[in-house]
């Protein structure tokens, strides 16, 4: 029934969206590199010493721990304190475990090692009880305060020492990097007591799912001290992203707020973040042994600088005189690693260097190379550039260096239009044998483009392998990737964006070629609509339960408007063709989006005390897509299409199983909107709220309401199948029950006719409280994790809603149209969902926890319609 009510062309659209839903998903979670981490092993058995805490506080958080983490003999010489190491205190994220510490704190042990334990760092975590802070946030803040404790309680595990420390370093994973940051915010907090913040695929700028005020808050609060307080924060703070592999916090949402007084702070993805060059996904960003090799390394450097001295020393001299006049630039690379210090120059110098100075600081790592690149008219006192090179002993290395003008290094290549589909390319040939070229990617600067280049090498008859290495560099946040391939070789990379580029920022993206001078290389670019649409999924996917719900309230005012009007209920699906259309919402949205740019239109908004619009806060984010509210809306619609027929799917089984196991039901003779039982439900369901969750309350009370459909729908099979064939007879006794019911004003009796009109209602209805069961459901997960801690659910954003939702769902449950069409307020009831409709688009894209506050208020007047 419900597929016979929509045509094919608009059943052609819904399954085009879900092919176009499809190809964005599949970007997401499936097209980008392989994992290219290694797995980090712990050369002896892990444990984990839990330190005992003062009983007031240990009462005071009955779920949370504090452990040391150690390996064999350092963990047996430790068990009896106090400490003599650096205190490093690992924060585990969204139902993330204490014990994932032991990759860096393995790692750390076996350097400490090395060095003979001159200097070693002591690693302890904090059990959160696997807690669901990412999508209930209101336990954030006793986090908070339970790390303050954890702070204080490691340090005085070092009194008595010669050189006790003051202060630990904090490793923050996820959502523990947020809590590390919100440390700041408490009242009695010294910052002193912090030395080092490391994040690792934190979301900074915004919760990934903003589901309860509870998280948007505590961000609020987060992020305006430390933009206030920037002056005053003396903190190092790295925060290192997971790249295109981490699908559960794009990488935009890691980079902390711009401060304008605070150098101290870097965001960085992992594929840019030197000797570790690969992309982690949100959980082995904590394991991935070449980023904890980095880490490690740098806890250490900031404690040792451990030199060295060598002999047989041999130097490359390059005169630069001579080539000043000629060249623009001069490029050096080599593939001696290990060495430092490997480049200088000197200064004012003829036959011999008496006085030089070092240019290792400047150049930059690869995983094969490293390179130094030189403008020469910044530099005119320098008369020679020098490259050491150490005693190798047999080994072979390889240096080059050139001279070369800009121009023809730096070649310009503008990107395909956006809309060009991928049907159009360009393409740029590299035929002279350079080293080094920088491809200038204009007009690429926006978080929806997305292409592909296929980088096609050609090399002349070489016995010996070439290695090509080829980045893409974003001047404007550091995010850079690398792709190392093997000429010849075709080479498809893919190019899109962590962070737009800002409004006054005019550098343009480089891809940048370390290549061969053997090979010739051609350059070819092209729009990739799978990655764009992915693009589309990755930053605006979180916003889609808010136009699936704006959808399901423009049908769901279709039906109660023709409830009025005709007095018959129409197919969800058909209101669905017929209402929901962007022009009916985005409109509104845009018209007070240009508004508020105007002061005495923002003053007056401010008086009124309406929260701020999501499109502003998504235009600060630099989030703004062409066109993008458009096709989340038609993503919207396609989605709640199909939700609804799952929904009508599943009532139609589920009335098939009742009438296999119970006997068939009977149409409800009477129609009585106050059942006996039903005051005591409420009642119940209303102090299960109370005492114990909202969330379940709401669940309990959304599975009567299904139970309720099931049964009508069950009763109207049965009363279909024991109806002779003849329809002529079927009409006559439907025109005897519509009689009988227009005949009687306090006994209204229910028509299969009117049966169907009530179950197309249910079905709606069904929709919207299946969104709001959803989104509530993290809370009630996080309630039955803790329940053996906690009976009652404190702070509950549920609760609330829960108190209004119950009465109303009790009532609804026993509501049929034939009850309602003669409702004087059943008008007002059809105008309201079409303005909270808009108000969802408007208010509710970012803050998912305002959908259900726009939901019931159409529920609760058309519950009212039967009374009035």
């Amino acid at each position: 029934m419900f597929l016979h009510s929509v045509n094919l062309w608009n059943l052609a659209f819904y399954v085009f969206m879900v092919f176009l839903a499809t190809l964005g998903l599949w970007d997401v979670f499936f097209g980008f590199e392989e994992n290219k981490c290694s797995m980090s092993y712990m050369f002896e058995y892990p444990e984990y010493q839990k330190i005992e805490l003062p009983k007031k506080l240990a009462k005071r958080y009955p779920a949370y721990e504090l452990y040391l983490y150690g390996e064999g003999s350092y963990a047996e010489e430790h068990k009896i304190l106090p400490l003599t190491g650096i205190p490093v205190l690992f924060l585990p994220g969204n139902a993330g475990s204490y014990k994932q510490v032991r990759s860096i704190g393995s790692i750390a042990l076996r350097k400490a090692e090395d060095i003979d334990f001159k200097y070693h760092f002591d690693f302890f975590s904090v059990n959160f009880n696997e807690e669901l802070v990412a999508l209930y946030g209101g336990s954030l803040q006793k986090q908070t305060k339970f790390v303050h404790e954890c702070i204080k309680t490691i340090l005085k595990l070092y009194k008595g020492q010669e050189f006790a420390p003051k202060s630990v370093a904090i490793i923050g994973h996820s959502m523990g990097g947020l809590v590390a940051r919100a440390l700041l915010t408490l009242k009695n907090f010294k910052h002193d007591l912090i030395n080092l913040l490391i994040t690792q695929a934190t979301p900074h700028v915004a919760p990934v799912m903003p589901l309860d005020r509870f998280i948007t808050d505590f961000y609020t609060t987060v992020n305006n001290y430390w933009i206030l307080n920037a002056r005053h924060i003396n903190l190092t703070t790295l925060s290192v992203a997971g790249g295109f592999r981490d699908y559960q916090v794009r990488s935009g949402l890691t980079f902390l707020p711009k401060l304008s007084h605070h150098t101290s702070a870097l965001s960085v993805v992992s594929s840019a973040v030197p000797k570790t060059w690969v992309s982690t996904d949100h959980l082995s960003i904590v394991w991935c042994k070449q980023l904890q090799l980095t880490t490690v390394r740098a806890f250490f450097d900031l404690i040792d600088a451990d030199t060295k001295q060598e002999s047989e020393k041999i130097y490359f001299t390059f005169p630069l005189e001579n080539h000043r006049k000629i060249y623009t630039h001069v490029y050096c690379q080599s593939t001696m690693l290990d060495t430092n210090s490997w480049i200088f120059a000197c200064i004012n110098s003829t036959s011999m260097c008496l006085q030089g100075v070092d240019l290792s600081w400047k150049a930059e790592l690869l995983p094969t190379i490293k390179y130094l690149t030189l403008r020469l008219q910044d530099y005119p006192s320098l008369s020679h550039l020098v490259v050491y090179v150490p005693s190798v002993r047999g080994s072979k290395f390889v240096v080059d260096c050139e001279f070369f003008k800009k121009e023809k290094r730096y070649i310009q290549l503008p990107v395909t239009h956006l809309f060009s589909f991928g049907l159009s390319s360009r393409k740029v040939v590299l035929n002279t044998n350079g080293l080094y070229y920088n491809l200038e990617l204009l007009n690429f600067g926006q978080i929806y483009q997305a292409f592909k280049i296929n980088v096609v090498s050609k090399c002349s008859a070489v016995k010996e392998e070439i290695t090509s290495i080829y980045r893409l560099h974003i001047p404007w946040s550091y995010e850079d990737s690398l792709t190392i391939a093997q000429a010849p070789s075709s080479t498809e990379i893919s190019l899109k964006l962590h962070i737009a580029q800002p409004e006054n920022n005019t550098h343009v993206a480089l891809f940048k070629m370390y290549t061969s001078s053997d090979c010739r290389y051609e350059v070819t670019v092209k729009t990739s609509f799978s990655q764009i649409l992915g693009q589309v999924v990755r930053f605006h996917g979180g916003a889609l339960p808010a136009y699936v719900v704006s959808n399901i309230l423009l049908a769901y005012r279709g039906q109660l408007y023709s409830l009025f009007s005709t007095g018959c209920c129409l197919e969800y699906a058909t209101m669905l063709d017929k209402e929901a259309k962007p022009y009916k919402v985005d409109p509104f949205v845009i018209i007070i989006k240009f508004l508020l740019g105007y002061k005495w239109f923002k003053e007056l908004w401010d008086v009124l005390l309406l929260p701020e619009l999501d499109a502003v806060i998504l235009t600060c984010q630099s989030m703004c897509f062409p066109l993008i509210s458009l096709i989340l809306f038609l993503f919207g619609t396609c989605t709640a299409y199909w939700s609804g027929l799952l929904s009508s799917a599943s009532v139609r089984l589920l009335s098939s199983l009742w009438l296999a196991l119970k006997r068939p039901s009977e149409l409800p003779k009477d129609i009585k909107m106050i059942s006996p039982d039903l005051p005591f439900l409420t009642i119940v369901l209303i102090i299960v709220s109370w005492t114990t969750c909202g969330a379940l309350a709401i669940l309990l009370s959304y599975l009567y309401y299904v139970f309720k459909v099931v049964h009508l729908q069950a009763s109207l099979t049965t009363f279909k199948n024991s109806q002779p064939v003849n329809p002529k007879h079927s009409r006559r006794s439907e025109k005897k029950s519509n009689h009988h019911k227009d005949s009687s004003i306090h006994h209204l009796r229910l028509s299969a006719n009117d049966a169907e009109d009530s179950l197309r209602m249910h079905s709606t209805v069904i929709n919207l409280l299946t969104w709001i069961v959803l989104l509530s459901m993290p809370s009630l997960i996080y309630w039955l994790k803790n329940l053996r801690y906690y009976f009652k659910l404190n702070p509950d954003p549920c609760k609330p809603l829960a108190f209004i939702l119950i009465p109303t769902m009790a009532i609804l449950g026993n509501t049929y149209t034939v009850s309602i069409k003669s409702s004087k307020l059943l008008k007002t009831t059809s105008q309201f969902p079409l303005p909270l409709a808009v108000g969802v688009i408007a208010f509710g894209s970012a803050h998912l926890y305002r959908l259900p506050c726009f939901v019931f208020i159409p529920l609760l007047l058309h519950a009212l319609c039967n009374f009035m």
